[in-house]
């Protein structure tokens, strides 16, 4: 047996895994247990399971990702069915390695796989993103839906098992089969199959995938909805800035809308019964959330929080969004606070900060913008709590936050400001995807507001705007999104230090870059990760979307 014990996954905390091949020992039940079955004992271990007409293999999960599946040498030994209880959860551009491996388990082999998957939320950072599938012989014949709010779903199929039989009719396998080691055989006095006629076996399809901006829109909204319906919360607060990555986040939102008024019009009364608790109905209400702005309306609160560093672009581009996707909005200015907490700290010194186009220095001005961004996290909870009873409503709100992979990779972020939050749709998902996923849905869900988050320079707005300074996010950070992905990617998932990392783009930059030039940006990747590491304790929990997620600190 082999367990996950790496990436997300530490089963070997709780489990100790069957380290006994092809072996079984008598496994006593508990008296409660053999007075209702009348059966005392059972094997466990390693063996198959035999039935009148077919044998049936298990694998766990991880298995079907080992080099040495259990299947391989199972299939060798007759067995023609084989199942897989899995918890494998989401990850963009993952499902077509699940596919490709159910599909090679059953090409060179012969058989069929039965793969059964978890389907939502765990609770924590993880999507399980279901996608039940059959295959046989190394063809798809039933496969399941990817995203769904359902909290089940069934997958059926009609096969021939003489598909299988004449399928292994090939001298090479019958060879290394006649030399395999026998399992255990566990009897069992029934039949799958039965003697009736006029049932064809259910066709081949093709494997069915989602382009990743389509999973960033379905994955992260129904982990938003397992959220909501689980905290017993009155829908969702986030401070909306009019840039790209509260935008992202604002759009998901308005998705998981979309996703909830879709399955109310399918007459799905578990979800209807959730919306309806959600949004404030009485018991005996008969509200239908069919339209998804509708209900934007009654479960999505924004707030564009304003200084006067702040631009008439990015209000009027929340206020715009906002309207396009029907949140509950609120627009205001929060000099007053901020000027405040100035005095307050001018009074006990009898210094007073300026920022650096004013002739502060570097503390100063990175005193003052932190001021300003942390006071926006204290204002979001405060409104978070407090808009529902303005509106008339009891309970409270959960606080998204949008800060996205790249920069809590690179620790561009203040901490303590709108980056924390209660949960965060887009906290594994890079700038890269993020501006495809804009550009999917500006179409998708007819929303044009988005052209304008994509063109417009993503900035902090942090910083007095001057004739000849405008304070932008690159420029800051030292280098662009894209060179983040990828050092992100080289970092976690090629396990590449500075110097591989550096080996490695010498020769896939060295036609644009000098070698001195990619070994400094190399050099300021890491030391603004290192120096950095102390953010990522404080992370707000995000959706697991990229492999090269900073999430190290678990």
């Amino acid at each position: 047996m082999w367990l996950a014990n790496d990436g997300n996954y530490r089963e070997m905390r709780y489990f100790t895994p069957w380290a006994k091949h092809r072996q079984t020992e008598d496994h006593y039940l508990p008296r409660m247990v053999q007075q209702v079955t009348g059966q005392v004992k059972v094997p466990f271990g390693d063996a198959v399971v035999s039935t009148a007409d077919t044998c049936i293999g298990i694998e766990l999960c991880e298995e079907l990702f080992t080099p040495a599946s259990p299947h391989i040498l199972m299939g060798l030994d007759g067995v023609e069915i084989f199942t897989n209880s899995s918890g494998s959860h989401h990850e963009l551009r993952k499902l077509n390695t699940r596919i490709d491996l159910i599909r090679e388990a059953t090409q060179k082999l012969g058989g069929v796989y039965l793969y059964a998957n978890q389907q939502g939320c765990d609770g924590d950072r993880l999507y399980y993103d279901g996608c039940a599938l059959i295959a046989l012989n190394g063809k798809v014949i039933a496969q399941g839906s990817q995203f769904s709010l359902n909290d089940v779903e069934v997958v059926t199929a009609t096969i021939d098992i003489e598909d299988v039989r004449s399928h292994r009719a090939v001298k090479s396998r019958s060879m290394q089969a006649a030399g395999a080691e026998r399992y255990q055989r566990i009897e069992v006095p029934f039949a799958l199959s039965d003697d009736r006629f006029g049932r064809a076996p259910t066709r081949f399809q093709d494997a069915r995938f989602h382009k990743p901006e389509e999973e960033i829109a379905l994955g992260p909204a129904c982990w938003l909805w397992d959220y909501l319906r689980r905290s017993r919360t009155q829908g969702f607060f986030l401070p909306l800035s009019g840039g790209i990555d509260s935008c992202a986040t604002a759009t998901i939102v308005h998705s998981m809308c979309h996703l909830v008024s879709e399955a109310a019009s399918r007459g799905e009364q578990d979800i209807i019964g959730d919306a309806r608790r959600i949004a404030g109905e009485p018991e005996d209400s008969t509200y239908i959330p069919s339209d998804p702005k509708e209900f934007c309306s009654r479960v999505f609160h924004t707030c564009y929080m304003g200084t006067s560093n702040s631009s008439a672009d990015t209000r009027g581009r929340a206020k715009e969004l906002a309207q396009a996707i029907g949140s509950y909005h609120v627009d205001l200015n929060m000099d007053t606070v901020v000027s405040a907490v100035q005095t307050l700290f001018s009074t006990v010194t009898g210094l007073r900060p300026r920022f650096k186009v004013h002739g502060g220095s570097s503390a100063e001005n990175l005193a003052l913008q932190n001021i300003q961004a942390r006071l926006r996290m204290v204002l979001a909870y405060m409104f978070a709590q407090l808009l529902p009873w303005v509106r008339g409503r009891a309970g409270g709100l959960l606080v998204l936050g949008s800060a996205n992979v790249d920069e809590s990779l690179r620790g561009y972020l203040t901490k303590y400001d709108c980056s924390s939050a209660d949960i965060n749709p887009i906290g594994g998902i890079s700038k890269t995807d993020l501006k495809k996923f804009i550009a999917y849905a500006q179409t998708q869900f007819e929303l044009p507001i988005l052209e304008k988050f994509l063109t417009a320079t993503p900035t902090a707005e942090l910083e007095p705007i001057t004739e000849t300074y405008v304070q932008a996010d690159e420029a800051d950070m030292g280098m662009t999104y894209d060179e983040l992905s990828i050092f992100g990617r080289l970092r976690k998932v090629e396990k590449c230090g500075p110097y591989s990392m550096f080996s490695k783009l010498v020769n896939e930059w060295g036609s644009m870059l000098s070698p001195l030039q990619i070994a400094s940006k190399v050099k300021l990747f890491f030391y603004e990760y290192a120096r950095n590491r102390h953010k990522m304790t404080t992370l707000t929990p995000s959706y697991h979307a990229e492999s090269y997620s900073p999430d190290d600190n678990r």
